[in-house]
């Protein structure tokens, strides 16, 4: 099988594919005797990413793998197709969802304490079914209070392929001040 048949078959899985794909999962496209070794497919993953420069969508690595998505800057052409408005999420859902990206493992009262106001069960419900947090064991004091942390899909909604990927807290204190001034 030629070069030129691989990054096709990648690419053709890519866009037919509901969730991102992993090398191993991409591996699996190919018979045995066929299949590429990782390094093959990430090179193909690299030059196929260079083919879409000059395009209306990119080839992503996320925290599950990659995906092909439109890119950001064409975004307000594309709301236009979609009647129903993306969910706008709260200002205390955000902080929830923050303070569980930058602290994790955190509890609901170690949130509660720094917000300064109690958490609503709806929040955690809400981020929960989101599948943007997860209950990561229990915190070994009296009550055993859940400690949360973030999963894959939080990563994958934000484009990020790790947690260390989030912008530096100080830079999002910046950028908050920029936008009220």
């Amino acid at each position: 099988m030629s070069k030129v048949n691989y990054k096709y078959i990648l690419e053709a899985a890519l866009f037919a594919s509901p969730e991102p794909l992993t090398v191993e999962r991409l591996q699996e496209l190919f018979k045995k005797q066929d299949r590429p070794v990782p390094t093959k497919i990430k090179n193909l993953l690299s030059e196929l990413s260079e083919d879409y420069q000059e395009r209306g969508v990119e080839l992503c690595e996320v925290a599950t793998g990659y995906r092909f998505q439109v890119k950001s800057n064409f975004a307000p052409w594309l709301q236009r197709l979609w009647k129903k408005k993306s969910p706008r999420y709260s200002r205390a859902l955000l902080e929830t969802l923050a303070l569980v990206a930058y602290r994790q493992p955190i509890s609901r009262g170690e949130i509660e304490e720094i917000r300064g106001v109690t958490v609503s069960s709806d929040i955690i419900k809400k981020l929960l079914d989101r599948e943007w947090i997860k209950v990561d064991g229990y915190r070994d004091v009296p009550g055993k209070p859940a400690l949360y942390v973030t999963t894959k899909a939080f990563l994958d909604y934000f484009n990020l392929r790790e947690i260390t990927e989030l912008p530096p807290l100080e830079g999002v204190v910046q950028l908050k001040k920029s936008t009220l001034n």
